[in-house]
């Protein structure tokens, strides 16, 4: 069955000085300030849609990864997943960078990197992010 889920931004101003919220609506879990200077320059204490997006990806290459693992019978210890997106002002968001770190036994680094690769290429947020360049740094503890 099809789940969908809701964010909703209310934003306040011009796009150089305003300000606004992000509240993740279908979990009600948070509520995050957004800007453009967060956005465009990194500004603390707020956050920004490449972040977030940082966020979906990380937890659903985590996800994908964890079953793709299980089914090849070595199911992972643990898994450490970062995505870093990158936004240019001029250019709009031009990559994601998956790091990985993962315990797993029993799985040889050619196995684990194979099955990492694919997962970048296949988990549904890489797949909606197709027209930027994701790249993978995977290794294990």
């Amino acid at each position: 069955m099809p789940v969908t889920s809701e964010a909703t931004t209310l934003w306040f101003g011009d796009l150089m000085s305003g300000t606004g919220t992000t509240s993740l609506d279908s979990s009600d879990v948070a509520e995050f300030p957004v800007s453009w200077a967060a956005r465009s320059a990194g500004a603390s204490g707020k956050t920004n849609p490449e972040e977030l997006l940082g966020a979906a990806h990380s937890a659903c290459f985590s996800m994908a990864f964890t079953n793709g693992l299980a089914s090849n019978g070595t199911p992972a210890e643990s898994l450490q997943v970062t995505a870093a997106v990158t936004f240019d002002p001029t250019q709009g968001i031009t990559g994601s960078h998956l790091l990985v770190s993962a315990k797993v036994a029993g799985i040889s680094d050619a196995d684990f990197q194979k099955l990492a690769e694919d997962v970048k290429q296949n988990c549904p947020v890489s797949r909606a992010l197709s027209g930027i360049p994701i790249t993978l740094e995977a290794s294990l503890a």
